[in-house]
């Protein structure tokens, strides 16, 4: 019987990239605990910043409403809604401004039909399929020596694994659309761009770190897969 479990694939492939997500956690949480207390020299609250920038893009229709909790924000295409956490929505602070603006990026890319998004869309229904099923069909693939199981397993988890790559050109785009609108609409001073980029970039540094988590999961699927048959 084959081992899945904790082993050397696990500690050699999957412990480094759980480091660099513990890593990547710390920086956002630190970079928004600093700039949610520095505060912005214009005073927009989060939710007036959306406004602005929405109404900037032309993109009109989208509700911008409170959420509860931390960090929870989001943009939610089948209801056209911003949803801005409590730290966010009221607070005037960079952090608030970057992050209110980076939602309105996701709105701004659903409206003008960005690409990457509308491909991540269309993908959902197989990837959700395919992070349910991967890990049941390759355990038991490799339990009783089944290739046609284990490889499906593989496949599937690759799909999760694209929906995940494709996500960092939405996200680093969604940013990129938030720090120009910060500056062109002037919602933001020249010195408090470079702060609010920080916070934008430290959360975006978690989806890649849960990329490479599941990248190196799937190169252990592989070795398991292919050390079987030795």
């Amino acid at each position: 019987m084959y081992y899945y479990g904790i082993d050397w694939t696990y500690i050699v492939f999957v412990v480094p990239a759980i480091i660099f997500t513990f890593i990547a956690q710390f920086w956002v949480k630190s970079a928004y605990s600093k700039m949610s207390r520095t505060f912005s020299t214009h005073g927009y609250t989060g939710a007036q910043v959306a406004k602005a920038i929405l109404d900037s893009a032309g993109v009109y229709g989208v509700s911008i409403v409170p959420i509860g909790g931390e960090m929870t924000d989001n943009f939610n295409p089948s209801t056209n809604t911003v949803s801005l956490s409590s730290g966010v929505y009221d607070s005037t602070s960079i952090a608030a401004a970057g992050i209110a603006a980076h939602e309105c990026g996701h709105a701004i890319q659903y409206a003008k039909g960005y690409g990457p998004i509308k491909l991540r869309n269309s993908i959902i229904p197989l990837c959700n399929i395919g992070s349910t099923l991967s890990m049941p069909l390759f355990i038991i693939g490799l339990i009783f020596n089944f290739e046609a199981l284990l490889y499906a397993g593989i496949a599937l988890f690759a799909l999760a694994v694209l929906f995940q790559l494709i996500t960092l050109p939405v996200e680093f785009n969604a940013s990129r659309r938030a720090m120009a609108a910060l500056r062109d609409r002037g919602l933001l001073t020249s010195d408090e761009l470079p702060k609010a980029r920080r916070v934008l970039t430290a959360a975006a540094m978690t989806y890649v770190a849960a990329l490479s988590v599941s990248l190196m999961q799937l190169l252990r699927l592989i070795v398991l897969a292919n050390r079987r048959r030795d």
